[in-house]
């Protein structure tokens, strides 16, 4: 379910709060040969299934930034601000890669608002995202995103 904040007061009062999961997506290879097209990426790794099966992760993997890029999917799940006047993301602080996302997984983001500030007349947040993997002990992804949020 997503949570919705419709004031400045609203989401600086949130510092801490958990935003839940969504639901799973599983990776298939076919998400993962697009992905290669888009940036380039094609080591075998990600894209040669049979060669990927006798490598260090038993069959193929996501892209690290595949992983990632799914956080822009799994976060407008999670958190809603409206109200606005303007939105923008700011960037990223410490993106880390736990563990390989194998083809065939499922995943799923699950958030928590781990900082908010008022800086001038906008609300900075960072939110937190796990890139969960169904089954796993340690996410494939865990970024903290920064937003920017001037409000009307």
């Amino acid at each position: 379910m997503t949570t919705i904040f419709s004031s400045a007061a609203e989401l600086l009062a949130a510092e801490g709060q958990d935003l839940g999961a969504t639901d799973w997506l599983q990776i298939d290879q076919a998400r993962v040969n697009l992905f290669a097209e888009a940036t380039g990426d094609h080591q075998w790794i990600h894209v040669d299934p049979e060669r990927a099966a006798s490598g260090p992760f038993g069959g193929c993997i996501a892209h690290g930034y595949l992983t990632l890029s799914l956080v822009n999917l799994f976060l407008p799940q999670l958190i809603e601000v409206d109200n606005l006047r303007m939105g923008v993301n700011y960037g990223c602080d410490r993106v880390r890669f736990p563990a390989a996302v194998k083809v065939g997984a499922r995943v799923r983001g699950r958030a928590e608002i781990v900082r908010v500030e008022a800086i001038g007349a906008a609300v900075q947040a960072t939110v937190r995202v796990s890139v969960e993997i169904e089954g796993g002990d340690r996410p494939g992804c865990v970024v903290d995103t920064i937003s920017r949020y001037t409000f009307n």
